[in-house]
Parts: C-alpha cells; structure tokens; sequence
C-alpha cells in the first residue's frame, strides 16, 4: 500500500513542480509582453460580435467595444431574431457610434447559431477590412484590446491572435468564484509557446487573406465551436497561433452553481469532441488529484500510528498545496497587470483564488465523467447534439 500511494503521489507532486514552473513563464511572459512598444500595424478592422439575448452589463461592454484606443475599425453585431432582446441596445449603441451596424442572420441548421451568425456577418464586412476580429457579447475588452488583438498579424507567417476570458462577479458568491478559478486554471495554460496555443471566440484575430485562404467560412459549417474549429484549421496549416495578454479580457457577471456547473460541462463537452486529447488529459489529471489528495487526507487521519505512511501523506498535502497556492498568486499577479480597469475587483479575488483551486478538480472530473456519458449540451437557449467536430445536429424540445 506504502508503495502504491508513493508511486502516485509523487507523479502528483511532479505535475504539481511542473505546473509551478509553469506559473513563473506566464508571469514573466505577462510581464514581457505588456511593456513592449505598442506596435504600428493597425490596418482597417472589422470586429464581429454574435448575440443573443442580454447579458450582464451588456451596455458597458458594447461601449468597451466601440471605444477602443484604434484609428479606424468597425463593430458589426448580429443576431438571429430582429426580435432579439439585444437589438434595442444595439439600436442604441449605433444611434451614438457610426461604426456600427446590424446584421441579422438565418436560423441555423446545420451549425451552432453562434456559428452561423458569424458565417453571416463575414458576408457584410467593410470592403477595405483587411482584419476579421471576433468577439462576445458577455465580454468586456480593454481599450487597447483591438490594437494588441492585431499587432501580431504583422507577420504574415502567422496564424491567428487570441485573448482569453477572466470572470469578475460583482458579487462575490461561491459559484462566481468557483467558476472563476475554473476557468483561470485554462487561462495559464495559454503563453509564449503558439504550438500549444488555442483560439478563444471572444477574443481571436485573423487576416482577411489568411481567413479566405484557408476558406475558414466553409469550415466553420457544421460545427458548434467557432474556436476550436478555428484552432484546428490553423493546427492543420502549421500556422502559430498568438496570445496576447493585453487581450485578456473581463467578463463582468455572476452566476448560479446550477449556471456554473452547466457552463463547464458545455466547456468539456466540446473539448471532448475538439479535443480529445486534451479531454482525456483532463480526466487523468483531475482523477489522480481527486484520488491521491483524498487518499492522504484519510491515511493521515485514520492511519496515525503508521509513521512512514503519514509523513509520505503530510507531505505530499503541503508540496502540492503550496505549489497550486504560488501557481494561482503567479497568474494572479500576471491577470492583474493586463486587466488594468479592474485591479480592484482581482484584488478581491486573492482570497477564492488562493483557496477554492482544491475544489477545482473535482469539478473537472465531473465535467469530464459528463462529456464521457453525453455530447448533448444547452447553448443560449438551443440545444445540440454533438455528433463530430463537423456534424452538429440542432435537437428540438
């Protein structure tokens, strides 16, 4: 027994090393990245924003969004319904800002809506764009968001640019915040290295000549995720893919735990069917975390008398606690660099980060356990069935 629970706890402690080591790179990456000249390059942009229905704080994030510190770009939003509840506020928005404009596409059929809005809207960019942007609804960017966004498409050789989310809840609440450092533990796995970078669809750039090159509008048809489609692509042409940390971008709004759970079930469902691997890594990953910390809880509590045994447990509860805790204080102090508007708000945030990081994974390995047993999944109301990463069927209630 001694033996077996070693053998596992020290390939925990050495993933635990690993994801420390890797918490100093995002810093540092952070760091670098956000004290770099801005660059030049800002040709005309077409930012394209999907919607359906009102989000949270929904006004603030259409003004953040047609603010940006840009010379020239556009803001083309699009919904499915001209009966949209967002179509007022994006009345709203057009009447003050003339960048902006409405379109409204087809229901979809084969694909997500969220897709096929975007598949739509592309149609009716500004004939001298030259850069498609992409963004949600529920996300509040930084004004130098856009400029950041591109920058890197200078080089031609490259792919495509991303951002990442970061919940802020305007009230703290167990859920929000369990949602938030869920989602933070994906955030720092995006840095420096562009093999292993992936595309948000809140926060993605791509050339218009790259986007038609590699005819990215047909091979979104079908599909349910408009990021990890566009990943692929780009995977497939050997073509890097950015992340740009003043990109990162706030999401402003709370959440239920019955809203939470669905929202990172949805994540691991499409991860499942996108991503295989990185799913199955997921439910290692989380498994083994939920077994061996478990494990020593119980051996040092029911076994006291057993010496070796116990020192083995106590260790591996304080090198894997201190490593998760300095990994969450690293993409913290990395977060609150980009996100400059809401310093405050993150600063409020120490305290859940530092903590609920050990409820995490056993939320992963029920959101993993789920996308093993079902690929269907709610979406902004619709509900999809999973069939591949190019075959979407929309199911009605």
């Amino acid at each position: 027994m001694i033996y077996v629970f070693a053998v596992f706890a020290a390939i925990l402690i050495y993933f635990s090393l690993r994801s420390l080591i890797g918490g100093f790179e995002y810093l540092r990456y952070f760091r670098r990245s956000l004290t770099e000249t801005p660059h030049e390059f800002t040709p005309f942009a077409s930012i394209i924003a999907p919607c359906r229905g009102v989000d949270q704080g929904m006004q603030e994030n259409f003004r953040a969004l047609l603010t940006q510190d840009y010379p020239a770009y556009e803001v083309i939003f699009v919904v499915d319904s001209e009966k949209d509840p967002a179509v007022p506020l994006i009345e709203t928005a057009a009447a003050e800002f003339s960048n902006t404009r409405l379109v409204v596409a087809p229901p979809a059929v084969r694909s997500s809506q969220k897709v096929e809005n975007l598949r739509e809207a592309v149609k009716y960019v500004s004939s001298g764009s030259k850069v498609f942007v992409f963004a949600d609804s529920d996300a509040r960017p930084a004004a130098s968001w856009l400029r950041g966004l591109v920058a890197p498409l200078s080089d031609p050789a490259i792919g495509a640019s991303t951002g990442y989310r970061w919940f802020i809840s305007p009230e703290t609440t167990l859920a929000s915040e369990l949602r938030s450092v869920w989602n933070a533990s994906v955030a720092s796995n995006l840095g420096p290295d562009t093999r292993s970078n992936f595309c948000w669809g809140g926060a993605m750039a791509v050339t218009r000549k790259t986007f038609d090159d590699l005819e990215i509008r047909e091979k979104w048809e079908g599909t349910l995720s408009d990021d990890f489609a566009l990943t692929r692509v780009m995977n497939d042409a050997g073509m890097p893919i950015v992340f740009v940390p003043a990109a990162l971008t706030a999401s402003v709004e709370g959440c239920t735990f019955a809203e939470m759970l669905e929202f990172t079930t949805r994540q691991m469902k499409i991860t499942r069917v996108y991503a295989a691997p990185l799913w199955i890594l997921s439910f290692i990953g989380s498994g083994l975390y939920c077994t061996v910390m478990s494990a020593a809880v119980l051996i040092a509590a029911l076994y006291p008398r057993n010496g070796l045994l116990v020192w083995i447990s106590l260790a591996t509860l304080a090198i894997v606690s201190a490593c998760s805790i300095g990994k969450a204080w690293l993409r913290l102090n990395a977060v609150r660099m980009a996100l400059k508007d809401h310093r405050a708000e993150i600063g409020r945030q120490y305290w859940t980060q530092l903590t609920l990081w050990s409820l995490t994974p056993a939320i992963f390995l029920y959101n993993a356990a789920a996308a093993l047993f079902s690929r269907r999944l709610r979406w902004r109301g619709t509900l999809y069935q999973l069939k591949s990463h190019r075959e979407t069927v929309i199911i009605t209630d």
